[in-house]
């Protein structure tokens, strides 16, 4: 048996041992999971309008009708609320249950968006123009011929016309010639005209002219012409692009360090369930 003196100082030599302190952080752990639950939410949101925006719808084929390109609006609603949806539940879940598969797959996608984010930032920066006229003016087109055929492009396009940008078609306001129904050779009463969200509004009249940009155009424009936006809704953005370039720039910034945060913070969490699996293995 062990004399008492040995025992006596093994007792000794363990009060004085530094203890292991290593623990999971409560505060990194619930930051990390209130952060991914707001984010769960956005993306169950985005989501939800999507799958309203579809059965509003009534058929999938009538979304394509918004424009032949990527840019549908609905695909890219839906597209990335799932994306949202996807990694905000796995932020939540692994922060929660401290599960670490779950923790490394949020932050792989969290870090593929962030690497797609700064290579949209250098291609919008970098390549502007390449941009401009390979995508805008090459598939944006397109929704000018739909016009009247989809109620929610219509308002789109009056929206960007009317209340943001202030402009008349794509490039110019003869754009709307490749529209049938504003075609100078239609023979109805929109025949060489503009939609009424080309039109300058009348700030003292109370009720908007719905026809005031009938026969605006052409041979056939009336006499005299009404106030129409000169400019194309491209050069209108790249202008709106240009003036707003700073909190453009902040707003992308403060995303990217979120999402490099977020990231931070998930490998943070993961090491310290790691190196706690790893104390309670060797006590086991």
């Amino acid at each position: 048996m062990p004399s008492s003196s040995g025992h006596t100082r093994r007792k000794t030599l363990a009060r004085f041992r530094p203890r292991d302190r290593t623990e999971v952080s409560v505060v990194i752990k619930y930051l990390l999971f209130g952060f991914n639950v707001v984010f769960w939410l956005i993306g169950c949101t985005l989501v939800a309008i999507g799958i309203w925006a579809v059965t509003e719808k009534s058929s999938i084929s009538n979304i394509h009708q918004l424009t032949n390109s990527v840019f549908d609006p609905v695909l890219l609603l839906l597209v990335a609320g799932c994306i949202i949806f996807v990694i905000g539940f796995f932020g939540c879940i692994g922060a929660l249950r401290e599960n670490t598969v779950m923790l490394i797959l949020y932050m792989i996608f969290l870090g593929i968006v962030f690497l797609l984010l700064v290579a949209a930032a250098i291609l919008a920066f970098a390549c502007k123009d390449w941009l401009k006229d390979v995508i805008i003016k090459s598939s944006l087109r397109d929704i000018i011929p739909k016009y009247r055929d989809d109620p929610d492009l219509q308002n789109l396009i009056d929206w960007v016309q009317s209340d943001w940008l202030k402009c008349c078609g794509m490039t110019s306001l003869n754009d709307w010639d490749l529209n049938i129904y504003f075609n100078c050779s239609s023979p109805g009463a929109e025949a060489c005209g503009v939609p009424f969200s080309c039109c300058v509004p009348d700030p003292t009249a109370s009720i908007q002219n719905m026809q005031c940009g009938y026969k605006a155009r052409g041979v056939a424009a009336v006499s005299p012409p009404p106030a129409i936006y000169q400019k194309g809704c491209i050069d209108r953005g790249d202008e709106w692009f240009r003036h707003y370039i700073i909190p453009i720039a902040a707003s992308v910034v403060v995303v990217a360090v979120i999402q490099i945060l977020g990231i931070c913070f998930a490998w943070n969490l993961y090491f310290d369930i790691k190196a706690q699996r790893a104390k309670w293995e060797f006590i086991a």
